[in-house]
């Protein structure tokens, strides 16, 4: 009879396994997906806009809302047009 071996893994390695699996899922694009049609990128959609801005008033980078560049450019190229619009604002607007 043959004894089946167990492979070992070091508790380096499991914790590296851990670690990868442990961001949770993959960020999609929402309008190669289809969830937001890329047609609706307008500066007069303000609704949609507040969603690629943070608190502060900054743009949210692809890495963070998981855009595709090119709509990435086109989202920052629309949020520029509605600020200068007065649409939305530069910053929070809290004073120090």
């Amino acid at each position: 009879m043959m004894k089946k071996s167990k492979i070992k893994l070091s508790t380096r390695l499991l914790r590296k396994k851990v670690r990868r699996s442990s961001f949770g899922a993959k960020k999609r694009c929402r309008f190669t997906s289809g969830e937001i049609p890329a047609s609706d990128i307008n500066y007069k959609n303000v609704t949609l806009l507040r969603n690629f801005i943070t608190e502060r008033g900054k743009i949210l980078p692809i890495r963070i809302s998981g855009t595709a560049s090119q709509y990435q450019r086109l989202v920052a190229q629309e949020i520029k047009k509605a600020r200068i619009m007065g649409l939305i604002a530069y910053t929070s607007g809290s004073t120090f």
